[in-house]
């Protein structure tokens, strides 16, 4: 009974990863591979995040609202899963309004912390050859552009940090693995899935996966990840105009 019921935690662990960051880092593992083999040296190619899904408004609209909400469902699924007699799986991770205050400026600490660090480690990764080119914001610009795009970051926060750090976390204490060894290979797992985007991105999200699963040990909630990921992502999608106007060598997209 025992054996049967830790071989269903793990199919359990599977079935989640498979719906969500599991399947983004097996098929980042493969674009890497595609680059690194691939005449065009890796300075030159590009990474498209958000990009148009359709040249008629109305489909690119809903193509995008749709794409966002269906990713949601994983998350719901991993929460869903938590959940225990007198504990909702929200609760369980500190995903919750109890401490608002608190986690909205843990959140914006991170956010500094990691995010002008980031930067230079983006900058460094193009000087270097290693990072490609990554178009944070393609779509074009409708009424509905930045609201998508302020979406598009939640949805990364919560896919990411609730079921990489949040659910992951749980589960792996339950099979009694080590905290620093759960944080260490939660790390890899989150850089791996930002492979696409080559080297250098790589190198920065594990660095930010040790920081956030540190952060979730202290703290014991996700909120100020979620936070702390959403202005970040905020920053760079909406944010990538600017960069580009400001340093057009770094982000604009290799011809």
């Amino acid at each position: 009974m025992a054996e049967q019921s830790r071989a269903r935690a793990w199919w359990e662990i599977a079935i989640v990863l498979g719906l969500s960051v599991g399947a983004s880092a097996l098929y980042s593992i493969v674009s890497i591979i595609a680059r690194l083999t691939d005449d065009t040296p890796l300075s030159d190619q590009s990474a498209s995040l958000n990009p148009s899904q359709s040249e008629r408004e109305w489909l690119d609209f809903t193509y995008q609202f749709l794409g966002i909400a269906f990713e949601l469902f994983a998350v719901a699924l991993a929460v869903y899963l938590l959940w225990r007699p007198g504990q909702s799986g929200l609760a369980r991770i500190g995903l919750d309004a109890r401490m608002p205050g608190k986690d909205t400026g843990r959140g914006v600490l991170l956010f500094l912390a990691i995010g002008i660090p980031g930067i230079a480690l983006y900058a460094a990764g193009r000087a270097a050859g290693i990072t490609v080119a990554v178009v944070a914001s393609p779509l074009d610009t409708h009424w509905w552009t930045i609201p998508i795009l302020l979406l598009s970051a939640l949805r990364a926060a919560l896919v990411e940090e609730v079921i990489v750090i949040g659910y992951l976390f749980t589960r792996l204490r339950e099979r009694r693995w080590g905290d620093w060894t759960i944080i260490l290979s939660l790390a890899v797992l989150r850089g791996s899935y930002h492979l696409y985007q080559g080297i250098g991105p790589f190198i920065g999200n594990v660095a930010m996966g040790v920081v956030f699963g540190w952060c979730y040990r202290r703290w014991g909630r996700v909120m100020p990840l979620v936070v702390a990921h959403t202005l970040l992502d905020i920053a760079s999608f909406v944010g990538y105009p600017l960069a580009v106007a400001l340093w057009p060598d770094l982000f604009m997209q290799p011809k």
